[in-house]
Order: C-alpha cells, then sequence, then structure tokens
C-alpha cells in the first residue's frame, strides 16, 4: 500500500503518512480506519469521515 502525503501538524509540511490500525478499525469493524500516523514525528490525523458522524456546525467565534 503506498503512504499518502498530506499536511502534517507537527512537521509542518507534506509528509508521508500510515494507518495506526492494519487489521481493521478497532471502532468501525473491518472497513478501513480513518486513523493515519506521520512517519516523520508520529502525529496522529483522521483522513476521511466516520460514517454515522454528526456534520459539524459552523459557529464563529469572536475574539476578544
Amino acid at each position: 500500500m503506498s503512504e499518502p502525503l498530506g499536511n502534517c501538524p507537527g512537521c509542518g509540511g507534506d509528509e508521508p503518512f500510515e494507518q495506526i490500525h492494519l487489521g481493521g478499525c478497532p471502532d468501525e469493524g473491518d472497513s478501513e480506519c480513518p486513523e493515519w500516523a506521520c512517519t516523520g514525528c508520529g502525529a496522529a490525523v483522521i483522513m476521511g469521515t466516520l460514517p454515522g458522524a454528526a456534520t459539524p456546525v459552523y459557529q464563529p467565534v469572536r475574539a476578544a
């Protein structure tokens, strides 16, 4: 499997990512796990969406 490149929040640039759970997602059964880790620094990110997850609601915030 190829490692996708993504913008890593820890490294600050495009880095290859690998899946954390290779045998299926512990939260979603046998489906592909949305949790990925940067191969450079190990920062974990969610790539994709979880089925049944609530749609985020935009809430503007005014800085003080």
